[in-house]
């Protein structure tokens, strides 16, 4: 998993909604290898055991926690089980934003059941996960709220993503309006927007994304897991209510 210098994590216990997967699963793996005790929350409870057993394997300490985070009942019951295995979280990852079985398309031939399940998932659940554990974090005076956005939430693209860039967008705003009252608690509160992303390491562009990508290349899990474990870090103490993008130069911000 790499060395992570001066980005030590040793203690502090991490939740990462969406982690036994793609992006959530490099997130988990970056966070356990600076030393950091993970939750693992997915939707499917195998991703989460599988990914939360993967961290075993490596010496690392981790718990599956299974749960539907559009559902605030279960998310409070998720974080009650977390802090009562682990202890209190200290760094929220919001990394799930793919609704299963919920359709894309154009929005002209959308119906108002697929907006539900995109904003639901990309708005409300990491409004209600952050919920959960704010008060928490400030009564300790120090805690990392994350979130993955992406470049649609700036930048209009053909690929039948209005409502999701919608989501994304209400999901930055929230971030800056937590971040401003959080601040004073030592709490940070930031937002990672992605742009076109591959599961294989230095996989390259392909040709209809090569002009639109500087450095040639799609974005991987374990940049997207690098750029959260210096966000969580002491060293990004004094970043917050920011949305940084990640997305090789494709849209700079």
């Amino acid at each position: 998993m790499g060395s992570g210098e001066g980005l030590d994590l040793s203690g502090r216990v991490a939740l990462v909604t969406g982690g036994g997967r793609t992006v959530g699963l490099g997130v988990v793996e970056v966070l356990a290898g600076l030393g950091a005790r993970l939750a693992v929350n997915d939707l499917d409870a195998d991703s989460a055991e599988a990914a939360a057993a993967g961290v075993r394997a490596r010496g690392g300490e981790a718990v599956a926690a299974p749960a539907d985070v559009t559902d605030d009942a279960a998310v409070r019951a998720m974080v009650a089980d977390v802090t009562e295995r682990l202890g209190p979280v200290d760094v929220l990852v919001n990394a799930a934003g793919i609704p299963v079985g919920a359709s894309g398309g154009r929005f002209a031939g959308s119906d108002r059941a697929d907006w539900d399940a995109w904003v639901d998932l990309n708005l409300y659940a990491p409004m209600q996960t952050t919920h959960a554990v704010l008060p928490g974090m400030q009564e300790r005076g120090w805690g990392r709220v994350l979130a993955i956005s992406s470049y649609a939430s700036r930048a209009a693209s053909r690929n039948g993503l209005a409502v999701y860039g919608a989501a994304k967008a209400g999901l930055e705003s929230f971030v800056r309006h937590v971040a401003l009252e959080s601040a004073p608690h030592g709490v940070t509160v930031n937002t990672v927007a992605l742009g076109t992303m591959s599961h294989l390491r230095g996989e390259p562009a392909p040709p209809e994304h090569a002009a639109a990508i500087p450095v040639g290349r799609l974005g991987t899990p374990e940049d997207v897991g690098w750029t959260i474990g210096f966000l969580a870090s002491e060293r990004a103490s004094w970043i917050t209510g920011q949305t940084l993008h990640l997305n090789g130069g494709a849209y700079m911000a």
